[in-house]
């Protein structure tokens, strides 16, 4: 029979939430876009998410055809770390049992996004027996090892994460790197793990042409842009890009005229955005007031002229787990300047598609800005092969690379054999 009913879990975020904000990222494009082209397949798709706000639906079917997204209370009705959505955990997975028994659904699948969502998505393996499948996104164990001063992740999650690698039927992993680290530092059977990356909305983020992304975003011809799309936390290490524009301005400043630097994501009026603040001050200290803009988040609609509209992006992280706006600028046909780390290091072709860095180097990631300011023909060259190379994850290939795997879970009910390996 195959997969026809699909539950999706993100609880902590809502594949409808406006990108940039504070925990909105790569994962809420991940749900919203994978279930988008499930339902092209004629599958039906729940995607269960916490009800972050009073005025939300029950049942949202605003992304597709066979989608809805449905809003359970769990907890107040904000946005909460994610930490904090945790003691909510029970509750969330009751309104899941409660809107599926009231609806008389079944599911033939289960995939959780994130660790609390894993947790759940055992929760109701035990109610329902329906097997799950779990992406993590990102690994507690990699953000504390980053942040070795201050392990900053609460052992509550990387308990949880330590017994979802056990309860999972099976784990994607979007990199061979995330594949190693959960090897090394959850010690998962290896057999339960697939790798298969995200995608990307290849309709969307499509090479448009320069001066036509420019003028829709009313920025001048002649003017150079360099973007930053994230969301602003200290991990994303955006105080690098600061630091090697000053580098720039004190060695070539005549590179950086007709030149700015947009970033995308936070929000610019909230006082108590602490991290937003401090990138604020060391831009005044630095003096680059007239190049720096602060754009806050920005509808994903429109991403798609930003990335055009760039001379390069950059991603200078400390760790990311994948990386998905890399891979949207690279489909929009931009360079990717990102540091060596994680999911980056796999997607982005050094030299190739851009420029891979040293981590928290500001003196390399300038000389990968100055490159791509200086030499035009450089950076189309980049820029093209960067575009070929993303057209090998439009969310149709990502799909169909999956829909096997999900079968194959699915038939174990019916007495099939526990694991059998796809070759990807």
């Amino acid at each position: 029979m195959g997969v026809q009913r699909i539950a999706i879990l993100s609880v902590h975020t809502s594949p409808l939430a406006p990108l940039g904000g504070k925990k909105t990222g790569g994962m809420n494009v991940y749900v919203r876009e994978f279930a988008e082209e499930l339902g092209r397949h004629n599958i039906a798709v729940d995607i269960y998410t916490r009800r972050a706000a009073p005025n939300l639906p029950d049942v949202d079917n605003s992304i597709g055809e066979n989608v809805r997204v449905i809003h359970l209370a769990a907890g107040p009705l904000q946005t909460l770390d994610p930490n904090d959505v945790y003691p909510y955990v029970s509750q969330f997975a009751a309104g899941v049992i409660a809107f599926t028994t009231r609806q008389h659904i079944k599911y033939d699948l289960i995939y959780s996004h994130y660790w609390l969502s894993g947790w759940v998505a055992h929760k109701l393996n035990e109610v329902w027996n329906t097997p799950f499948v779990q992406m993590f996104h990102t690994l507690g164990h990699m953000k504390n090892r980053i942040d070795a001063k201050q392990p900053i992740l609460p052992d509550i999650r990387l308990t949880v994460e330590t017994q979802v690698v056990q309860w999972a039927d099976r784990i994607v992993a979007a990199t061979p790197a995330e594949q190693a680290q959960l090897l090394w530092l959850y010690r998962a059977d290896p057999r339960k793990i697939v790798i298969v990356p995200p995608g990307v909305d290849s309709s969307r983020f499509r090479p448009i042409p320069q001066d036509e992304a420019k003028a829709r975003l009313n920025i001048p011809l002649k003017n150079n842009l360099l973007l930053f799309v994230g969301r602003i936390e200290p991990l994303k290490a955006v105080d690098t890009i600061l630091e090697a524009i000053n580098l720039i301005r004190r060695d070539n400043p005549q590179v950086l005229e007709h030149t700015a630097f947009a970033i995308i994501g936070g929000d610019p009026d909230n006082p108590a955005d602490k991290e937003l603040s401090r990138l604020r001050t060391l831009s005044e200290s630095l003096n680059l007031r007239d190049i720096v803009d602060f754009l806050g988040a920005k509808d994903h609609k429109m991403l798609a002229y930003y990335y055009a509209a760039a001379t390069a992006v950059i991603m200078p992280s400390d760790y990311e787990s994948f990386g998905m706006v890399a891979l949207e600028a690279m489909a929009s046909g931009t360079p990717v300047i990102a540091s060596e780390v994680g999911g980056l290091a796999y997607l982005v072709n050094d030299k190739k598609t851009g420029f891979l860095v040293p981590a928290r180097e500001p003196a390399a990631l300038a000389k990968g800005i100055v490159t791509l300011l200086t030499d035009p023909i450089k950076r189309a060259q980049l820029g093209q092969n960067a575009a070929e190379l993303a057209r090998q994850y439009a969310w149709s290939n990502i799909v169909d690379q999956l829909l096997p795997v999900f079968e194959d879970v699915a038939a174990r009910r019916n007495g099939a054999v526990a694991f059998s390996h796809h070759k990807h």
